[in-house]
Parts: C-alpha cells; structure tokens; sequence
C-alpha cells in the first residue's frame, strides 16, 4: 500500500544517485514489454498461428480504432498509440504482483506520460501543418480565442495525468486497505474490479492521446475545407 501519493521509496543508490523503487519497477515493465515483443515477432510467418493470429486481430482492432479517429493510414500513429495504451495497461496490473506499486499510482510517471502526449501532439501537429499552419490554429475560431487555446492545451494534458493517477492511486489505496482489514481473500473482488478498472484506464488514455494528436493533425484540413 502506498504511504502517500508524493512519497518514494528508495530502492538502492548508485553513488549520491538514489533509485526509487518506482523507478525500478518502470524499466521493469519496459524490459519485460520489449522481452514480450521479441518474443511474438521473432518468428511471423505467413500462415499465422494461434498467437499470431491473436496479435494480428488486436493490431486490426487498433487500426480500426486509429482510422475511426484520424483519417489515412494508421501505421503513423499504431507504435505510439499501442505503446502508451500497452504500458500503461502493464503498469496498472503490475499492482496485483505483492509488494509492488504500479508506476502509474505515482504522479511522477503519469505526469512524463502526458508530457510524452504533449510534445508528440505538437510534433504531429507540425508534421502535418507546418509551423505556421500549427500555430494558426490557435487563431481559430477567432484571434481573441488565442489565450484560451494556449491554456487548453496544457490544462487537457494535466487532466489526463490527474485522471490516471487519481484511477490507480485510488485502487491501490481500496485494495490495501481492505486487505489490512479483512485479510487476504476478502479483497479478491476488489483486486478482479481492478484488473478491469486498469484495462479501461489505460484504453481511456490512449484514446485520449489518440483525440489530441487528431485535433492537432486535421487542423490545416479543416482551413483548407473552409476556404
């Protein structure tokens, strides 16, 4: 259970260099997603297996998902988008492992997610528009709408970290706390909401980051279809 929603845990120290135990457990959740990718893609053949054919129906349900939000091909957006919505899905599970702590019921790790979503909505945004066509957007629909668009963009990337954190942080709490209370079998309810309630916070970010990078990407198409 965590002491408190700011406060780390030391893991080893490196020097004058301490390693929280977040930390740790993050770059295990990358080590092993990039173990696991290895693994299923090392071997793809034409006529695919079982879990090959497992992993082609959920990169086909991506895609479809990518196409119903941004228009054109969905290989643009397919590493970035599985990416963020695998590990955070990793991350928030991680928590049924005793004695570890999800990185995503810390507020560090969930604020570097959303300025990774942050800063790739800006590039997409450029790449697809050019850099004055990025910036003129933020005269739309009329020039006096610039503040309040500079500000949306930063409040709606610090909402997405609060929803995340307060999701899993709460979940970890509950769960700790009944298991604290009622022994270990009682909680075991809680724990399968918990697998569910993290399946759907992390499908919920990365869609999230999906509407934000479409936003900044049909901007110019838009301009374009009103001249």
């Amino acid at each position: 259970m965590i002491d408190s929603p700011l406060s780390e845990r030391i893991a080893f120290s490196l020097g004058p260099v301490a390693v929280s135990e977040t930390v740790v457990v993050t770059w295990g959740v990358m080590a092993a997603l990039a173990l696991a990718s290895w693994a299923v893609t090392r071997r793809l053949k034409l006529v695919p297996g079982r879990g090959q054919a497992a992993l082609e129906l959920i990169v086909t349900t991506l895609d479809a998902q990518i196409t119903s939000t941004i228009k054109g091909n969905p290989g643009r957006f397919r590493a970035l988008i599985g990416t963020l919505m695998l590990f955070v899905l990793t991350c928030n599970w991680s928590s049924l492992i005793p004695g570890v702590e999800p990185p995503t019921a810390h507020l560090e790790t969930d604020a570097a997610l959303a300025l990774i979503v942050f800063l790739t909505t800006i590039g997409f945004g450029i790449r697809a528009n050019g850099v004055l066509g990025w910036l003129r957007a933020f005269a739309r629909p009329t020039w006096a709408m610039i503040p309040l668009n500079l500000v949306e963009q930063v409040t709606r990337s610090f909402s997405l970290m609060v929803r995340l954190f307060g999701n899993v942080m709460s979940g970890v709490f509950v769960i700790g706390i009944v298991l604290s209370l009622a022994g270990l079998l009682v909680p075991i309810p809680l724990m399968a909401l918990d697998l569910l309630t993290g399946a759907v916070q992390a499908y919920i970010f990365a869609i999230l980051a999906l509407v934000f990078i479409a936003s900044a990407v049909e901007e110019g198409v838009q301009e374009e279809a009103s001249l």
